[in-house]
């Protein structure tokens, strides 16, 4: 499957964008689209997960509270909705795919990601 990552910009402080992560693939019940970020000199971090079947969710305690993560099977596109950002929020945003034959549970590691897609870029001013 190929991924899309879109919706990246420019916002002050306290604002809000809306990320989404259009597969051109299948994605099936028992996958994750996991939202990882990337900020200058930086290690890219986990930031969001979301299981396909039941849309149950996992966030990184920095955006707990501020970001939720959706997804839209007809349209086979997950979203990032992310309010109250903040600077330190500024990175290149990446979604990626967890694939199992099976439920799993939720790992914030990228190891378990596949299908990165290109990043984009979300740059919050103060």
């Amino acid at each position: 499957v190929q991924l899309q990552a879109s919706g990246g910009g420019l916002v002050q402080a306290g604002g809000s964008l809306r990320l989404g992560c259009a597969a051109s693939g299948n994605i099936y019940s028992n996958d994750h689209i996991g939202w990882f970020r990337q900020a200058p000199g930086q290690e890219r971090e986990f930031v969001a997960a979301i299981k396909w079947r039941n849309r149950d969710t996992r966030y990184a305690d920095s955006v707990k509270g501020r970001f939720a993560v959706s997804r839209d099977n007809a349209k086979n596109t997950a979203y990032l909705q992310m309010n109250g950002l903040r600077p330190e929020d500024t990175a290149v945003y990446y979604c990626a795919i967890r694939r199992s034959p099976n439920a799993t549970p939720f790992s914030s590691s990228e190891y378990y990601f596949g299908d990165w897609g290109p990043g984009t870029l979300v740059t919050v001013s103060s």
